[in-house]
Parts: structure tokens; sequence; C-alpha cells
């Protein structure tokens, strides 16, 4: 058996190039670039057919779009827009790992909006109705995130439980799930009506802020230095949350057990590991990601909820999707690939503002790059074989066998002097009679 350091001497021996995380980075590169390339081939066409918007416009506009917050007017703006980006990164990176947990299990998480509302709806509860002058508000706060996270948790069970006990194809029951919480969170805050709703702003579709409750996340002082955004501690602690979530999947044997149930779940149960019971689990745990995303946003103190849910689901629990494929469904990947996703929407409100083209063109760009997301794996497995066919010609220890021939092997018959034995010749022996 090989120890830890024997592994890691043969993966430093490794091809750079052969490497898998090398591989993924490389599939999200050209995922990027082909998305860009269909983006500005776009803004050409849009120019052409448009005579109020010359061709050249179209550069302008990737490269606007390319700039995201640096392409505001001056730093403070610059910094405003930043701060904002990684607050708004925060829930993305949260549904980004929710989805790509379920990914590693063999499941698709399309559940992680109900989730996403579930949690909401349990740490604005908690958050709005614990008086902050009887507790104190840390408390108060951090019985909040648990709420929403364990709201989050059981909700993502139920898929996990009909997949796992009656083999129930998750993305049908992460549907249901999805519309039954979304009329949950509705009923509920309808019911309690002035309790949680914003009568006080006029914004009767919205819940209370928890700030006027005195609750709200600690900024540290980064909200001043970012220009007076948003920013808070959140986006730290969606880093640490992925970092953990790494170390749990590759380096202890429950993650073992959950990427052995992802590949073969069969082979998984006749190597003695609970297949049924991790399936369960690894939902729940996506739930809980996707519902710390919510709680985070909705315990920053300045943020509305909007609470009629009933016909809406949240934008961020669908666009973990592509954040988790983007990032070939690496923990640590999420959290570049979710910030570059809110980095081109910055960069696309900048160019609707600052460019000939309208709002509506910058969320097209952002959702070509998006498709291309989804074949990364695709990109990732063809750089795959395409490295190893060339590595195979170049190795003679891949070199092919040679074949035998089909032709019965030809046998060179002797003729009667040359099969005869060998004899003296006829002086030497009438010297010896």
């Amino acid at each position: 058996m090989t120890s830890a350091k024997e592994r890691r001497n043969e993966k430093s021996k490794t091809p750079f190039l052969r490497r898998d995380g090398v591989r993924s980075v490389i599939a999200s590169l050209i995922c990027i670039l082909g998305g860009l390339v269909v983006g500005l081939i776009v803004l050409v066409i849009l120019a052409v057919f448009n005579e109020n918007i010359p061709v050249g416009e179209a550069f302008r506009g990737v490269f606007t779009l390319l700039s995201g917050p640096f392409s505001a007017g001056n730093l403070n703006d610059a910094l405003f827009q930043a701060g904002n980006m990684f607050f708004q990164a925060t829930p993305l990176i949260m549904t980004g790992l929710s989805v790509a947990l379920a990914f590693k299990t063999g499941l698709f998480n399309i559940g992680a909006p109900g989730q996403y509302l579930m949690g909401a709806m349990g740490s604005l509860l908690v958050a709005l109705s614990i008086p902050s002058t009887v507790v104190p508000a840390w408390i108060i706060w951090i019985l909040a995130l648990l709420t929403g996270i364990i709201l989050g948790a059981l909700w993502g069970c139920i898929p996990g439980f009909f997949k796992a006990k009656f083999n129930v194809n998750e993305v049908i029951v992460c549907i249901m799930t999805n519309w039954i919480a979304a009329n949950i969170v509705s009923w509920v805050f309808f019911a309690a009506d002035d309790l949680f709703i914003n009568y006080d702003e006029t914004k009767v579709n919205f819940i209370r802020k928890t700030a006027t409750n005195g609750i709200s996340t600690w900024t540290l002082g980064l909200d001043k230095v970012f220009g007076g955004s948003y920013m808070d501690i959140s986006i730290f602690l969606a880093c640490i949350i992925a970092v953990a979530l790494y170390i749990l999947i590759n380096k202890t044997t429950f993650g073992y057990e959950l990427r052995a149930c992802g590949f073969n779940k069969n082979a998984s149960r006749y190597a003695g590991m609970n297949e049924k019971r991790n399936i369960v689990l690894s939902m729940a745990i996506a739930g809980a990601l996707a519902a710390c995303g919510a709680a985070f946003w909705c315990l920053n103190g300045a943020q509305d909820f909007k609470w009629d849910t009933y016909q809406t689901l949240p934008a961020d629990g669908f666009n973990g999707i592509p954040a988790a494929l983007l990032a070939s469904n690496n923990p640590i990947g999420v959290i570049f690939s979710a910030i570059f996703l809110k980095y081109l929407g910055v960069g696309g409100s900048n160019m609707a503002a600052l460019t000939s083209f309208n709002e509506y063109v910058s969320p097209l760009i952002v959702a070509v790059i998006i498709y291309f997301a989804g074949a990364s794996k695709l990109i990732k497995d063809i750089l795959a074989r395409r490295k190893v066919t060339v590595e195979n010609t170049k190795d003679t220890r891949y070199a092919p066998e040679p074949v035998p021939s089909a032709d019965p092997p030809k046998i060179e018959m002797l003729s009667a002097e040359e099969d005869r034995p060998p004899q003296e010749p006829a002086e030497e022996r009438r010297d010896e009679e």
C-alpha cells in the first residue's frame, strides 16, 4: 500500500498538462473565451444592422464587459461596485457549492432555489422575531443563520429520500419542492402580515430589513473601504466553507464514500458502503449550503427580501448550476467562477450605461458563457483523450505489440544431403582399418 509521500511524489512526476486540475482550468478558460467570441460576433451583427451603432462600438462593448467594476467613472465608483460584487457573489458561491456537492454524488440538485427560499424564511423569522433588546444581537444572528441552514437541510432531504428509497428521479422532486417552498414562504409571511412586511418604507412586497431589529452581519470596516458598499464578512465565511467542503470531499473517508457513490452506486454498495444514506446526506448538505447563502444575503441588514415568491424563484438558485459547471465541480474553483460571473454582470451594467448597446445585450453574453460552461466537462474529456493519445505515441511502453501473421509459418525442408549426418572422409576410414 503506497504512503502519502509516495503518492505525492507520483503526482509531482505527472506531466503538468496531464493533471486533472490543469485540464479543468483549461476547459473553463476555453468556455469563457468561446462565450466572449460569440458575444463579440453578436455585438458586431447588431452594429452592422443598426446604422446608429458603429462597428467599433462592439469592441468597446466587449472591453467594457471585461473591465467589470474597473470600467466605472472613478476610483470611488469602482470600489463601490467591487464591494457590491463580492457581496452579491456570496450567495452564488453557496448555491454553486450546493450543486457541486450533489454532482460529486451523482445527483443533479436543481432544487437549490427552493432550499434557498427556506433558508431565507428561517433566518428572517428568527432575526425579526427575537427582540435584540432582550437577547444580544450576535446570538440572534447565529440562531438565525443556524435556523436557515437547518430548514434548508431538511428541505434537501426530501429529494434525497425519494431518490434513495424509491429511486425517483431527483430532478422531478426538486422541481416540485421548489414551487412548494415558494408557496410556503408566501403563505407564512402573508399570514404574519404586519409582523414582517415592510410597511414602514411602503415596500409591501418586501420583508423588513434585519437592521430594523439591530441584526446585521459584521462589516469590520469593509463597507467603508469599498466606497460605502454593502460588503461584509460573509464573503470570507463562504470561502472558508468552500475550503472546508474541499477537504471533506477529497481528504476524508466520508467524502470518499460520497464520490464513490457518484461514480457507481452499485459498486459502492458492494464495497460495503451505505449508498442510500450517502444520497440523503449529500442532498441534506447541499440544501444546507444553498440555505446558508440565502441567510448570508438576508442577514446583511440592508437587503430586502421579496416575500410573495409563489410566482418566481431566486435567480441565484439556478445560477449556481453554471457556477459549478464552470468550476468543474471543484469547491475552490466555485469561488472564482461565482465571482467571475458577478464580475461580468457588473461589466454588463456598465456596458449598457457607457456604450450604445442596451441593457439586454450583457445578459445575453453572460448567458452564452453559461451555455459554454455546460460543455466544460466535454472539453475536459477531449483534452484528456488527446493528451493520452499524444503521450502513448511518444512512449515506447505503449507501443502496440506485433500482430502475428495469419499465414502458417514457413518450414524450411532440408535436402537429402543436408539431412544426412556428417561422415568422416573415406581416406581416414581406410587408414584406421
